[in-house]
Formats: structure tokens, sequence, C-alpha cells
């Protein structure tokens, strides 16, 4: 399997500074302050980028917010999402690890967040900390304990949400896949090759599949096009991005670049959605909103996802609660921004 760059990489990037300039200007009016008026059937709430270490004053930060949020708003999500660095450093324990009751069932409490936590694999994730621990098959135990609301079956599932009545499909992906410089660099920190190719077929079938669902949405760690310092991801256009237009995707959720973001592109069906503000330091912007978007901020925060049978819609919120940006993608496809 090779990585030649795409060649169609410098016209996109060319094309992606002409998304709507409606949808631009409505991205302008701030929604700071503003309260959803939900009515959804079902919430999900999410975080991306979070587990660090020593210091979790940031991510108590947004735990408590996504609290607040929840009992102010009267929202009782039927789910987390946890979109990937879910441990950074060591994970003393593997499992067994103490850091599972302070930094995950204490700061999301089942009584607050009664739903399932669907959770997908980072970079972070894959590093061996200690050296005797591998974190990717201690999270993987972890949910197989059948002792927490922990939710990973595999490296890469999918699932319908909600349970009862379901309005989404969700595909999970393992976005650590091998790159030019990725096994000489960073060794055993990636998907083998095989396991890259398993997966893309694996996606392919499922995007194939009869849904009975009105919604699709996929997502994976890593973003395929951030205006955030990692950047456009080469491999995931390469290889993920063109099944996305084949099959229309209405949505990708990824995380990975320590900021909120939503990104837009002129001719293509994926609304590309950020959440890496959940507690890991946050990283300066390389391309503004004004540039890309409709929307890239440098923040803390989480975000949250209303579902109807008509309509899916996403919003990013901060650490005092205030929705700072949403947009509303309809069973059709149509993205509306605002």
């Amino acid at each position: 399997m090779s990585f030649a760059a795409p060649s169609s990489r410098r016209r996109f990037l060319r094309q992606s500074f002409a998304f709507s300039a409606i949808a631009a200007l409505e991205s302008l009016a701030p929604l700071a302050h503003a309260l959803p008026h939900n009515g959804a059937d079902a919430d999900i709430l999410m975080i991306g980028d979070w587990g660090y270490l020593d210091d979790h004053q940031n991510q108590t930060m947004v735990a408590d917010a996504m609290r607040a949020y929840a009992q102010q708003n009267r929202i009782k999500p039927a789910a987390l999402l946890f979109l990937g660095d879910n441990w950074y450093g060591d994970l003393p324990g593997g499992a067994e690890s103490p850091r599972w009751k302070s930094q995950f069932e204490d700061l999301y409490p089942e009584s607050v967040f009664p739903g399932k936590a669907y959770a997908i694999l980072g970079n972070h994730d894959y590093q061996t900390m200690p050296a005797d621990v591998n974190k990717v098959e201690a999270e993987l135990a972890y949910a197989s304990s059948g002792k927490s609301r922990w939710t990973m079956p595999s490296r890469w599932y999918s699932f319908t949400f909600p349970e009862k009545r379901p309005l989404i499909t969700f595909i999970a992906l393992d976005s650590n896949v091998p790159s030019p410089d990725g096994p000489a660099k960073f060794p055993n920190l990636t998907l083998t090759e095989a396991q890259h190719e398993e997966q893309v077929q694996w996606l392919e079938s499922e995007l194939k599949k009869p849904r009975k669902t009105p919604h699709l949405v996929v997502m994976g760690h890593h973003p395929i096009y951030s205006n955030g310092p990692h950047g456009d991801h080469s491999v995931l256009m390469r290889y993920w991005d063109p099944l996305f237009q084949k099959y229309k995707v209405p949505v990708y959720m990824a995380g990975h670049d320590h900021d909120l973001q939503h990104l837009e592109f002129t001719g293509q069906p994926t609304s590309h959605f950020l959440s890496g503000g959940g507690g890991a330091d946050l990283y300066n912007l390389k391309i503004e909103e004004a540039a890309r978007g409709p929307y890239a901020g440098r923040v803390f925060g989480f975000s949250h996802l209303s579902v109807t049978r008509e309509k899916m819609t996403f919003r990013h919120i901060d650490t005092q609660g205030r929705v700072l940006h949403q947009f509303t993608k309809m069973a059709d496809g149509k993205t509306v921004i605002g």
C-alpha cells in the first residue's frame, strides 16, 4: 500500500477557501450565552484529548462545565463520546489503574451521564507507558470487564444511537494509520499496514450496508482536515476521504488538535467537526477561521450533538456553558450554519 500524496491536494486547498460566503457571515454572529432550544429525541456530549497524567485542572474544568451544562439545560445525555488521547503518560496497572476512577468514573459520573461512554483510540493511547503496560490493550480490557460504561469493543467498530429507536449509525475508526515516516519515527504507535488495509475494507463494507437510521456519523481521533498545527492528514485524505465522498458521509468527527473546529468545503458532502478541547494544553491555530471555516477556536470546551429524525445539531460549548458555534445537518445532507 503506497502513501503518495494525493495529486488533488493543491486544488483542494484552493477550493477550501471558497466555502459558502453565507455560512461565513452567519458564523460571525456569536452564539455565546445562548442556551439551546433543544427539543431533541436524544443527546450526546463529547470531548477529545482529555486524560493528562499530572495536571487535571483543565480536564476537571471541562468536566464540571459538562455537568453544569447538562443540569442547567435539563439534558440527560444518552451517551458520551471520547474522541481519543484518553490517557496521556503512564497508566500504571493498565485496566486496574486507579486513574480509571479518578479521571473517568468520578469526573463523568453515571448519575449525570447515565449512558454508555463510547471511546476511540488516539496516538497517545498507543504509547506503552509504563514499559509493561500496553494502553490499547488496557482500554480494551477495561471495556470488556463489564464493570463500567466505558465502551470500546475493538479498535474499530460501529453502533447505533440511541439504543432504543436508533436515529444515528456511528462508525468508530482507529485513525492511527501507518504514514510514510510513522514506523521509523514512532515505532509501535500505529496500526500495522495489514490492519490499516483491513480497516479500509471494513469501512467501505459498513458504508455499503443498507442503513436503518436517518443519520450517519463517522469518527476517528485524527482529523482529515484541520486548521490546527497538525494540519491536513495526507494518508486519511488518500484512503478515507474518497470513501466519504463516494458514499456521501454527512459528518466526520475528530480530535487530536487541541481546539474546537468546524470545516466545510465546496462540493464535498462531509462536514468536519473537531472537538479536542477536553483538557490537554491548547494549540495555536495554523489557519484562521476567516480563511477556512466556518469556525475554529483555541478554547477549552466540549461539544453537544442533539438529534431528531429530521436533523442533527452540533454545538461547541466553552467552560462557561456558552454556545460558541452551532450547525445543523439535515437528513437530506443539507448543512445550515447557526
